[in-house]
């Protein structure tokens, strides 16, 4: 069964926690997806991901663009780099039960949003009933993520 990791954002935004997954991502040898909500969102999240710090790169395209690059930006179903990882962003969304070809979900939700909220506790839910691992993680106050039980 697939690992399904829930990140709940109560104090930075997307931009401030994804790049340093997709980074701990690649150090595993893995290939990431990262399905956003709109074609806007990604054509931004392309953007920022070239920019997010100078010392720092990570190889990526938005769908159209360069299909074997390890991270995979798009707003689709595809998954054209046969990547390990899925990350589910800005109330992107995923049937638990076409999970399987991925090792790892994650679903990163604005905890400030009630409709993130409700839509993170409805995938929680069906990805329990498929028989997949979940874990739920939490900001600290300080921004870092724990595991909550």
């Amino acid at each position: 069964m697939t690992e399904v990791m829930f990140y709940h954002l109560e104090r930075g935004r997307l931009e401030d926690v994804l790049p340093g997954l997709l980074e701990k991502t690649l150090e595993r040898g893995w290939k990431a997806v990262v399905r956003a909500g709109s074609r806007e969102r990604v054509e931004a999240l392309d953007t920022y991901l070239w920019t997010y710090r100078e010392e720092s790169f990570l190889p990526h395209a938005a769908a159209g663009e360069g299909e074997g690059q390890p991270v995979w930006l798009t707003e689709g179903e595809d998954v054209p780099n046969h990547a390990d990882i899925l990350f589910l962003t800005d109330n992107a969304k995923a049937k638990a039960d076409s999970l399987g070809g991925f090792t790892r979900c994650v679903t990163i939700f604005d905890g400030r949003d009630e409709d993130a909220l409700a839509d993170a506790r409805g995938f929680w839910k069906e990805a329990k009933a498929a028989g997949h691992d979940v874990a739920y993680w939490k900001q600290s106050p300080e921004g870092r993520w724990e595991k909550q039980n």
